[in-house]
């Protein structure tokens, strides 16, 4: 399976939404569906688990795909993920980056690469 990186830098193909996507186990989404409205305070619904990853070419997207700032941001500007973006980093990842360590490295590695 080819990785996909989120714009923000999670790893879309890593993610237990897009796992039990590609996989067709509606219990797993059931399962999310329920864990994440309790660990988000949210209304989410096993159909809203649904996800191919996040970016433009992907057919289908997790429901916090359609009001993430981030998200937003980078398929305005065009760039593959944000550490293609001239403004990297930004002050929304700086915040995003003090909840999730990891997508920072991943970006700053793929930004090192270019």
């Amino acid at each position: 399976m080819e990785e996909i990186i989120a714009f923000c830098g999670l790893t879309c193909t890593e993610c237990p939404a897009y796992l039990a996507t590609q996989d067709d186990i509606d219990e797993e989404r059931q399962r999310l569906a329920e864990t994440w409205s309790k660990q988000y305070n949210s209304d989410i619904k096993p159909e809203d688990t649904y996800c191919d990853g996040c970016l433009p070419g992907c057919a289908r997207h997790f429901q916090h795909c359609f009001e993430c700032d981030i998200r937003a941001c980078g398929v305005a500007r065009g760039v593959d993920n944000c550490a293609f973006c001239d403004e990297y980093p930004c002050e929304k990842l700086e915040r995003f980056f003090g909840f999730v360590p990891a997508a920072k490295t991943r970006l700053d590695e793929i930004r090192a690469a270019l």
